[in-house]
């Protein structure tokens, strides 16, 4: 299953929903949504600094990665972004595989 790394971070209003949730409830919150969308949450950690939360989750298909984000960034209260993690092992598949290519001026 794909694994994406996101780094988020909370509107003043999303901010507000925090205080009165708590971390609890906002886990229970985006263990909803990714279970809605046939995902899992591996972990989550909230921050301060440029970001509030990171995640790493597991996702069936970018579709569904795609349309939990979407659902979730369209209240406002939050901004995401979500980076695509490559195992080890696809690393290995993708070293070993060929690719066509010739360098500028070569």
């Amino acid at each position: 299953m794909p694994k994406y790394l996101v780094q988020a971070s909370y509107s003043a209003e999303g901010t507000k929903g925090l205080l009165t949730e708590g971390g609890t409830g906002r886990r229970e919150a985006v263990e909803q949504v990714l279970r809605s969308c046939g995902g899992t949450l591996e972990w989550m950690y909230f921050a301060f600094g440029d970001d509030d939360l990171y995640l790493v989750l597991d996702m069936p298909d970018a579709v569904s990665m795609a349309a939990s984000s979407m659902k979730v960034r369209a209240t406002g209260a939050i901004t995401s972004r979500a980076v695509p993690l490559l195992s080890v092992e696809e690393i290995d598949a993708a070293a070993r595989k060929r690719v066509d290519f010739r360098a500028p001026g070569a």
